[in-house]
């Protein structure tokens, strides 16, 4: 049987990443904390319990140890990738699509942000990018591949799914459980953000695997085909728990409550490219996204997330602040009224009928009228 290591496999993508290579007849060892044991991971798999992020420890765990393939999902990969030369005959790591410059800050790009979805050509974040994060990123996949010239690199966006450490969907699916009428939604919550449900997340790591030879040497870019606005998932969130939300529109800049579920303070679209996991890899998902949500939904009201993922989310669930802020949001906006203009502004469609406004009773364009 061939062999193989994972360094992680105990958090979300993980175990379909090794059941799916026992699926494939490898021997499969993992190399974790230990602190995280997971009942789906099957008894047959070895177990080497050391601190990845640490590469005395790691050295020693590995012994004189080698394997036909290494995925490295966990530790401190500008370390492990040259610790594993001359140990594996593949390597496959997992990185993030915050290497891909504009993800982080739109202006780095011209026109401002990130198109969508972004030009495959898109480069990478600067070296000298000020945030130090996004620049390790980066040099984390040179490292890669300067020392595994055949190296397969996956990015993977956020993630959503069981045992998502930061779960955005929390803040929603709690809102909708303690049956909050109203919820704030930055721009009217029509921000696009590259996701992955866990599972597919973990399909594209078993696609590189199956594609062979054609995968090696390259970078590629693994979400979900299809995505989902803001509102959307929150209207799917809601809907599989029986309610019903009043999405209340405020500008992005101002709307604090909204930040937890935006986790960006800007709103702008932030798609990445699939392209080439999708022609190179065959990648598809397993699980659309409606489904995934719902899946998402069902897990966290059975599994709520602990304390310590609450101060990460840093949403202070303050439904009165909120209530508060919705009023005084409200009250302001109320004050100026419907704008009044003659003629009023149409929408630029020459072969649209006109029809009244009730807002102003002065007409405005009818799509449905020839």
């Amino acid at each position: 049987m061939p062999t193989a290591l994972v360094i992680g496999g105990t958090g979300p993508t993980g175990p379909y990443v090794v059941n799916g290579l026992i699926d494939r007849d490898y021997q499969v060892t993992i190399m974790h904390t230990g602190r995280h044991e997971v009942a789906e991971i099957a008894d047959r798999v070895t177990h080497i319990h050391t601190n990845p992020f640490d590469e005395t420890e790691t050295a020693a765990a590995l012994g004189s140890s080698s394997y036909d393939l290494v995925v490295v999902m966990y530790g401190r990969l500008r370390m492990l990738a040259p610790l594993l030369v001359g140990r594996v005959g593949r390597f496959v790591s997992i990185g993030g699509v915050g290497a891909i410059r504009g993800w982080s800050e739109p202006a780095d790009l011209f026109p401002s942000a990130m198109t969508v979805p972004a030009d495959p050509d898109t480069p990478l974040a600067r070296l000298d990018e000020p945030i130090t994060k996004l620049r390790r990123i980066v040099e984390t996949e040179q490292t890669v591949f300067a020392n595994h010239r055949d190296a397969v690199h996956l990015r993977y966006p956020m993630l959503y799914g069981p045992r998502q450490l930061v779960p955005r969907e929390w803040p929603i699916v709690r809102r909708a459980l303690d049956r909050r009428p109203v919820m704030v939604m930055p721009d009217a919550g029509l921000t696009l953000k590259s996701v992955a449900y866990v599972e597919n997340a973990a399909h594209g790591v078993m696609c590189a695997l199956d594609a062979g030879s054609a995968a090696n040497g390259q970078a590629f870019n693994i979400t979900d085909t299809r995505l989902l606005t803001l509102a959307q998932t929150a209207e799917i969130i809601a809907d599989e728990l029986g309610h019903r939300f009043e999405f209340e529109s405020v500008p992005a800049s101002l709307a604090s409550p909204a930040r937890p579920i935006l986790m960006h303070w800007s709103s702008t679209h932030r798609v990445v490219n699939i392209d080439s996991a999708r022609t190179v890899l065959g990648y598809r998902d397993l699980i659309e996204p409606e489904q995934a949500i719902r899946q998402t939904t069902r897990w966290l009201v059975d599994n709520p997330p602990p304390p310590t993922t609450l101060t990460s989310l840093q949403d202070p669930f303050d439904y009165e602040a909120e209530d508060r802020f919705i009023n005084q949001w409200r009250t302001l906006t109320g004050r100026f009224g419907p704008p009044v203009f003659d003629p009023e502004p149409g929408y630029g469609a020459a072969y649209y009928g006109r029809k009244p406004n009730p807002a102003t009773g002065t007409s405005r364009a009818d799509p449905a009228s020839t």
